[in-house]
């Protein structure tokens, strides 16, 4: 259905936040785009995947930092969105150890600009794009919301807790409408190239090997983008208040079981380099979804056999490959 109704999605030429832009265009949304194309992964990747977009008359992109306090009031003043989408982050456990500074600059204060201009603006939804990272590796599966996430591991989840408790400040001060999602290991077409699925399926291409951390007995909730993205995109127009919601598969698989499937798509055997642990992961992760079912009717689609299909497909098809080739030195085309 056609609306007048302006979305602004930030990071929306990153991973998730591009999948949802081409979802809302497709519905006729109008959508506003904040985008630093920041250089944690190559940003000619983020502007293929907004190539698309651009040609869209009801798509606007808007080039900056959301730490940008200027920037994003002139954003808010000019566009007026009515719904926030708020996925621009910097992402990933890893690079918040050798970084922590300034994952908390973003993720935190980040977020309290985009919060601040809500709130003046008059909003009607503040969704903010959490992480399972929250629960941190003592909560007990699977992963509840009603869990206190106290004990964060790394940097990078620790931001986003602190996200959702900003989030929780300005609902109690101001009656912002926010909604909380904690997305669960997310993978698909466009996706970013420091994830599993990614960064062994361009391994396995180009026959070097694959590095794994720990036995492979981890497990993980993988969750296909476009059931996120129904999620999301079930969450807007609602009246939640505040409220926090998982939404993963909720079916963990275990590494080396993922890595078998890989295999079988991709035609070949992975060659394996055993690493230790890395600090900050955590040995499982795995979604209860009993409450996105009820709030937002959130019922995920996508096993890991078929998503991990539809992801070789588009790699084979967005590198050029043939389906015998092992090898690939160029970006992804956009489509």
């Amino acid at each position: 259905m056609l609306t007048d109704q302006v979305i602004l999605v930030t990071g929306g030429a990153g991973f998730i936040g591009s999948n949802l832009i081409t979802r809302l265009l497709r519905e006729g949304r109008r959508v506003v785009c904040l985008d630093s194309f920041n250089d944690y992964y190559d940003p000619a990747i983020k502007r293929d995947n907004v190539a698309p977009h651009l040609k869209e008359k009801r798509y606007s992109l808007i080039e900056g930092d959301i730490r940008d306090e200027a920037l994003v009031a002139r954003l808010f003043a000019e566009h007026r969105p009515e719904i926030v989408v708020h996925l621009a982050a910097r992402a990933g456990v890893r690079g918040s150890l050798k970084e922590p500074a300034l994952y908390v600059d973003v993720n935190e204060r980040g977020t309290a600009v985009l919060l601040e201009a809500a709130r003046q603006h008059k909003a009607n939804q503040f969704i903010f794009g959490s992480s399972s990272s929250v629960y941190g590796a003592d909560s007990p599966l699977p992963f509840s919301t009603e869990d206190t996430a106290l004990h964060p591991i790394s940097p990078y989840a620790a931001t986003k807790r602190a996200g959702e408790l900003l989030c929780y400040t300005f609902h109690h001060l101001y009656g912002l409408n926010v909604l909380c999602a904690r997305f669960f290991t997310v993978y698909g077409p466009h996706g970013r190239p420091d994830m599993a699925i990614y960064k062994f399926t361009k391994a396995m291409f180009e026959g070097r090997p694959i590095s794994v951390y720990g036995d492979g007995t981890s497990r993980r909730d993988y969750t296909h983008v476009d059931d996120i993205v129904d999620g999301l995109v079930r969450s807007m127009g609602r009246e939640f208040g505040y409220e926090i919601i998982n939404l993963g598969r909720s079916d963990t698989v275990m590494l080396n079981d993922l890595i078998a499937i890989i295999e079988r798509e991709v035609g070949g055997e992975a060659k394996i380099e055993r690493l230790p642990e890395q600090p900050g992961d955590v040995p499982a992760t795995y979604a209860d979804i009993e409450k996105s079912r009820c709030l937002i009717g959130f019922d995920p689609k996508v096993d890991i056999r078929e998503g991990v299909r539809r992801f070789v497909a588009w790699y084979r098809e967005a590198f050029g490959l043939a389906a015998s080739s092992r090898s690939q030195t160029r970006s992804p085309k956009a489509e």
